[in-house]
């Protein structure tokens, strides 16, 4: 299907990584595009590894299926380097955005072998400077928005403080912080 662009996240029970794909997927129907967001787990505990995805089309899509081939990948714990095949299919145009305080230099003998684009963002000092914690999901969200550019930059921000404005309703104080994490993060994540 062309213009189609094919997500895979993974990260930890616990650390957002479906959520952010949820947000994402929200942004980008708010923009007019055919969406799915579903996630896979494994044992369901905090911590444990899970996978979530994104499809992200100008048309509708009949594909029911995990991505096993994604245009992008992202890792929003970078332990999981060492133990998850985290590029396994990942297409070589394409690219995989890594939550670390490393540069991609220093990451890429972890990736067995993939030649593709990396970039890195330290999404925990920008959720710990915004939100006074670790939340690495709103800065990762950002990250693979600012690289796929399959939302526009600008409609994605203002749909986001919609977003946020409904999800945190009841609690206010929080959505300014994430705002600014995105910003920032949209800035920062580095090639």
């Amino acid at each position: 299907m062309e213009n189609m662009i094919e997500i895979r996240w993974h990260g930890r029970g616990g650390q957002g990584a479906k959520t952010a794909s949820q947000l994402l997927a929200d942004a980008a129907f708010m923009s007019g595009k055919y969406i799915q967001s579903f996630p896979e787990y494994g044992p369901e505990r905090s911590g444990a590894p899970i996978t979530a995805y994104n499809r992200i089309s100008d048309e509708r899509c009949n594909i029911h299926s995990n991505i096993y081939e994604p245009d992008y990948v992202v890792v929003v714990d970078e332990t999981l380097l060492e133990s998850v095949d985290v590029t396994r299919g990942l297409k070589k145009e394409g690219a995989i955005v890594i939550n670390s305080a490393k540069k991609a230099s220093e990451l890429r003998g972890l990736l067995r072998g993939y030649e593709g684009r990396v970039y890195t963002i330290d999404a925990g000092t920008i959720s710990r400077k915004h939100l006074g914690g670790y939340f690495p999901n709103t800065p990762m969200l950002a990250a693979i928005v600012a690289v796929s550019e399959c939302v526009k930059k600008d409609k994605f921000l203002e749909d986001m403080k919609v977003s946020y404005q409904h999800k945190f309703a009841k609690k206010p104080q929080v959505i300014e912080g994430n705002l600014l994490c995105l910003k920032e993060a949209m800035e920062e994540v580095k090639e």
